[in-house]
């Protein structure tokens, strides 16, 4: 008996959805009310400790990824979504329901730094490094092994 193999194109069609599944994340909001899904893997993901990032969520850093801004958009509530100037180089991204900060978005980049937290699995995001980890807050010291810079990693050798 011979068994009918699917046609390659099928296959190849087939293969492109599976793996387009297999990299769609979604995320929100502690409201509900604003959903988001990125369809790329999360890449260059750390933790800043920088003093904007500290204001911004209210604790002593924040743990981010990175993916592209084509592969990023909102699903639900987008009307919702406030952004904010929060340095000359870029602006940050929350709720206006319930304050949940989101991203941050460099006006010259063609990325997004979300947060991880943010995300429905945030556990299949680890961030690999500490940055401005000179500007950290004493008493919040990182409890691992992850290497740390002073500022941006491009500025020098870890610390």
């Amino acid at each position: 008996m011979t068994i009918a193999r699917p046609a390659p194109r099928f296959t190849a069609i087939r293969k492109a959805r599976r793996d387009r599944a297999m990299t769609m994340s979604e995320g929100g909001y502690l409201c509900g009310k604003v959903r988001y899904r990125i369809s790329a893997e999360p890449t260059d993901a750390g933790w800043c400790h920088c003093r904007n990032c500290q204001l911004n969520s209210g604790s002593p850093a924040m743990a981010f990824a990175n993916v592209p801004v084509a592969d990023f958009a909102f699903i639900a509530g987008d009307t919702l979504v406030g952004r904010y100037q929060s340095s000359e180089i870029g602006h940050r991204a929350f709720c206006t329901a319930c304050g949940t900060p989101l991203y941050f978005k460099a006006e010259e980049e063609e990325s997004i730094a979300f947060s991880i937290a943010t995300l429905d699995a945030p556990e299949t995001v680890t961030p690999g490094y500490h940055i401005f980890y000179a500007s950290h807050i004493a008493w919040a010291g990182a409890a691992d092994d992850l290497p740390r810079y002073a500022k941006l990693r491009s500025d020098g050798d870890p610390l």
